[in-house]
C-alpha cells in the first residue's frame, strides 16, 4: 500500500514558494499530516494571499528570501536542516512570462539550480521533489497526452524556463547526485492546469470569474475554447506527497519524473469550465471576446498522460470535473460569505474531505 499518511509525521519539510497558491494548500495539508513545516518564499504574490488570509505563519515558520539569491537560500537550507524538500517557488504565469522574460528565466531555472547546488553542500540525507510543470513539453498540440519520455521544449518564454529547469535538473542529478546512497534522492513533478480556493493570480480563468462575480460584474473571457487539463490543487499535491514517500522508502524511483494530472478524458474547454461554475454561483454572467483581443500566443491544446505515476507510485486522481468545479466554488462561496474569515478551516475541511473521498474509492495514498 503506497500511503504517505505516516511519512511526513516529525520530519522537517521545507516548501518553497509556500505564500503562493499551491505552496500554501501543501504547507497546510503537511501541517496535518504532522509535519514541522518550514517555508522560503520571496514575499506574498497576491491581495489577498491565501497564506495570509488562512493565517499560515502560525504554522509554518516563515523564511523570506529571493530563490534567485543563492546565499540566502543556502542559508535557510543549512539552518533549517529538513527531511524534504518540495520546490514550488516559481514564476508561475505565462502573460507575466511576456512582460518579464528575464527574470521569468532567472527564477525558474536558476532558482531551481540554487536549491539543488545547497542540497551538494548539505551534509543530511534529504528527498527533494522538484515541481516544473507540463509546459516544459515541446507542445505540438497533439490530442494524446505527453509522456515522460517526449521531448521538451518551450515556445514561450514561461514554457522555455520550465524546459530549462528541467536541464538544471538532470545536469545536477548526473554530475552529482547519480547515487543515491550518497543521501539525495531527487525526482520531477510535472503538473497541468490547477483550480482551486484561495488562487487570487491575475490573468487566470477562475480568479477573474469569482472576482468579478463577487462584485456583481460580467467577466471578459479571451480564450473561451481553449482545452486544458483542469483538475483541483489537491489531485497534483496528493502526487507530490505519495512521490517524495516514495523516495523516502526506496531508491528506485530516484532521478525519475512524473506527470500528474486529470484523467485522460476530463480536458474540458475554458468555457465549459465557466459553464460549470455558473451552476454554483448565482447570478454568474460572462463574454466572449476573443474576436476583439490580439494576444500573446498560448498553447490551445495540452493534456498529460499519467500512467506512469499509475504504474510506478499506484498514484491516479480522485476527482472528476464536475466535482473539481464544485469544491473550487464552494470555497470560494465560503471566503465570501465568513464574516470571521476562518479560511484555514474551509481548507483543512476541504484536504479531510478530499482524502475521505479518495479512500471510499481505493485510492492507495488515502488508505491507512
Amino acid at each position: 500500500m503506497n500511503s504517505f499518511q505516516n511519512t511526513y509525521r516529525d520530519k522537517v519539510v521545507l516548501v518553497t514558494g509556500h505564500t503562493g497558491f499551491k505552496g500554501s494548500w501543501l504547507s497546510v495539508w503537511l501541517n496535518q499530516l504532522g509535519a514541522r513545516v518550514v517555508g522560503l518564499s520571496i514575499g506574498t504574490p497576491t491581495i489577498p494571499c491565501n497564506f495570509e488570509a488562512a493565517q499560515l505563519a502560525h504554522i509554518v515558520k516563515d523564511h523570506r528570501a529571493d530563490i534567485c539569491n543563492l546565499e540566502a537560500v543556502q542559508k535557510i537550507i543549512f539552518d533549517t536542516k529538513p527531511d524534504f524538500i518540495f520546490h514550488l517557488a516559481a514564476q508561475s504565469l505565462v502573460r507575466a512570462s511576456y512582460e518579464d522574460p528575464i527574470r521569468t528565466l532567472v527564477v525558474n531555472s536558476i532558482g531551481s539550480a540554487h536549491i539543488l547546488q545547497s542540497l551538494r553542500e548539505l551534509n543530511k540525507s534529504v528527498v527533494t521533489v522538484m515541481v516544473t510543470s507540463d509546459k516544459a513539453y515541446d507542445n505540438v498540440e497533439w490530442p494524446w497526452g505527453y509522456r515522460e519520455t517526449d521531448r521538451l521544449g518551450g515556445k514561450d518564454p514561461y514554457s522555455a524556463s520550465k524546459g530549462m529547469a528541467e536541464l538544471a535538473i538532470r545536469t545536477f542529478i548526473n554530475s552529482f547526485f547519480k547515487d543515491p546512497k550518497i543521501g539525495k534522492k531527487i525526482a520531477i513533478a510535472r503538473a497541468g492546469n490547477v483550480i482551486g480556493g484561495g488562487d487570487w493570480a491575475s490573468d487566470r480563468i477562475v480568479p477573474d470569474c469569482i472576482k468579478a462575480w463577487a462584485s456583481g460584474l460580467q467577466v471578459d473571457v479571451r480564450n473561451p475554447h481553449s482545452t486544458r487539463p483542469w483538475q483541483h490543487v489537491l489531485e497534483p499535491l496528493s502526487g507530490y506527497l505519495t512521490l517524495g514517500a516514495d523516495l523516502y522508502r526506496r531508491s528506485d524511483h530516484h532521478s525519475q519524473a512524473y506527470n500528474f494530472g486529470p484523467s485522460a478524458q476530463q480536458n474540458h474547454t475554458v468555457k465549459d469550465l465557466i459553464e460549470e461554475m455558473t451552476k454554483y454561483w448565482g447570478n454568474a454572467h460572462w463574454n466572449d471576446i476573443s474576436q476583439n483581443v490580439k494576444d500573446a500566443p498560448e498553447a490551445g491544446l495540452l493534456k498529460l498522460n499519467c500512467d506512469k505515476a499509475l504504474f510506478d507510485l499506484k498514484w491516479i486522481p480522485t476527482l472528476q470535473f464536475e466535482e473539481t468545479v464544485h469544491m473550487t466554488v464552494e470555497w470560494y462561496q465560503s471566503y465570501y460569505a465568513q464574516s470571521d474569515r476562518e479560511i484555514r478551516t474551509i481548507t483543512e475541511n476541504q484536504i479531510r474531505g478530499y482524502t475521505l473521498l479518495a479512500a471510499n474509492r481505493g485510492v492507495s495514498w488515502a488508505q491507512f
